[in-house]
This record gives structure tokens, sequence and C-alpha cells, in this order.
């Protein structure tokens, strides 16, 4: 009887020891694909030769649809306007006195932070890309829309460049149809798309599965997709849709994960522009992005 039970606990002992290893190797295996960055930082670090490369997100990021500084815009506009979207009335809300001159301004901060060479060709090549990732940011609703003409308005080469990279209608003046952008995304950002802030809202908006990656010199918005399943080739070819120095960020500040592990971060400019994303991350990958972006000023989260 002794031995018997002698055996049947080496026994029991085995296959525990064996279902603790195969359980340890699974979580290893888990934790390695979903917070280790090398297979991105592979394909990233062509794109960046004379930088460090320091960080590159595993997940998009996003722009929630709350900000407690937004409420101080908010309660400057009533319900009417806000369903209606009058452009005139966008214009007065959002402060732009003049809107051609605006359009030229949200031009300047896309052409100098992107480094998008704005000619219709290259833009069209660019907004074709890769295929964006299905599922990354639900679906908003479209604002109302007035009845479009019927001939395209006229616009210079690098506007119709503009209008093609950020898929805008040619049938509406681009001023319209940012002052709808401005308005719907008030809460995320600092409300004036000519900064920096506001050419990041533009690729966040136009494009999604976007991660940012961080060098020893720049803040970088990619355009990249999800990792492939385990044992399936890695087709992706990134592309950085948007860059910018890191002497131009004043500050991030960082919140500890919400539910379903979301970190919430705030990245003011050095021109006053401030914008609020969220990483839908693990906390390894958000331990990595604050090691990343240590010399930033800016408040952290308690670990």
């Amino acid at each position: 009887m002794t031995a018997a039970r002698g055996r049947l606990g080496r026994l029991t002992d085995a296959v525990l020891g064996g279902a603790r290893a195969a359980r340890d190797k699974a979580r290893e295996l888990r934790d390695e694909f979903r917070t280790s960055d090398e297979p991105e930082r592979a394909l990233v670090a062509p794109l960046v030769p004379d930088q460090e490369l320091r960080y590159v997100g595993l997940a998009p990021v996003r722009t929630p649809e709350t900000h407690r500084a937004g409420s101080q815009f908010a309660d400057r506009v009533g319900t009417e306007v806000a369903e209606a979207l009058d452009p005139r009335a966008l214009f007065g809300l959002l402060n732009i006195a003049n809107p051609v001159a605006w359009v030229e301004a949200v031009l300047t901060p896309v052409r100098i932070a992107a480094g998008v060479l704005l000619l219709p060709g290259k833009a069209a090549a660019v907004a074709a890309g890769l295929p964006e990732t299905a599922g990354d940011q639900p679906e908003r609703p479209a604002p109302p829309q007035p009845a479009e003409p019927r001939e395209p308005l006229p616009l210079t080469p690098e506007q119709e460049a503009f209008r093609t990279l950020f898929r805008l209608s040619r049938y509406r003046p681009l001023a319209d149809q940012l002052a709808e952008i401005a308005y719907r995304r008030r809460y995320v950002f600092s409300g004036d798309l000519a900064t920096l802030a506001g050419s990041l809202l533009l690729f966040l908006e136009r494009y999604t599965g976007t991660p940012l990656a961080v060098t020893d010199t720049h803040l970088l918005l990619l355009r990249m997709g999800r990792r492939p399943d385990e044992g399936r080739p890695d087709r992706r070819r990134p592309q950085v849709l948007w860059s910018v120095e890191r002497r131009r960020i004043a500050r991030i500040d960082s919140e500890g994960g919400s539910r379903l592990m979301q970190f919430p971060s705030t990245v003011v400019f050095d021109d006053g522009s401030w914008i609020r994303i969220v990483n839908p991350a693990t906390r390894d990958d958000q331990s990595r992005f604050l090691a990343a972006v240590r010399d930033v000023p800016g408040d952290r989260p308690t670990p």
C-alpha cells in the first residue's frame, strides 16, 4: 500500500510538474508575443536610419471622446448647433476669423510634421498605401452633409493633394470639412487644427491601426497594421505618417491603466496645443513607452 501511494504521489508530482512547465512555457510565449516589440523594431528601424529606436507600440493609439478640458469648450455651444454642424456657426465656435487663411495654416503643420510632399501623385500613393485594419476604431456616425454641387470646386495642386491624403470631398469647401473635424473632436485636443496637435489629430482621424514610435530625437505615428498570428508570415510594410522632433514636445502626462488596460496620455507641444490619446496595451508596453520618454517632463502614474 505504501509503495502504491508512493508511485501515485510521484505520478501526481510528475503530472503537476509537467502541467506547470507547460503553463509557464505558454505564458512565456504569450507574454513574448504580446509585449516584445522586437519584430516591430526590425520593420521600423530602416525607416529611421539615423535615429535610435527606443519604442514601437504594439497597439494602435486612439483619441477618446472626452477630456476634462473639453467641457470648457462644450459649454459654449448649444445642442441644435452641435447637431446641425453649420460651418458658419462652427467657424465662430472655433474662433476662425478667416476660413481661407485657416486652411492654409492647417496645411503647414501637416507639411512640416508629416514630411509629406504635397503633390497629388504622392498624396494619392500615401492615401492608398496598405489596407487599414478593420475594427480598430468604432465607426462614427457621419455628420449631416449639405447637398454637394455637381462640379468639383477649384483647388490648387497642394490643396488637391491635401484633400486626397485625408479623403475629403472635392465638392465641398475644405474649410467646411476641416471645421467639422475640429468640432467633432473638440473634446480630445486643444481645438485648433492649425497646430502640431491638430496635424496629429488629422492623421488619427484619417487612419486606423496607427501605433506610436519613439526614437532619441522624434515622436512618430506609424501605419503598420497588427502583428499576424503566430506561424503566419509577417508581410507588414510600415510607413511613417507623421513625426515631430522631441524638442517640440513640452510634456507628456500619463495616467494609470483604466478598464480593459487602456492607458491615456496627454501630449502637450511647444506651440501650446495638446492632444489626449489612449493606448490599449499591456502594462509592460506602457512601461516601455514611459521609459522611452523619461526625459520628457510630465506626470507619470505611480508604480
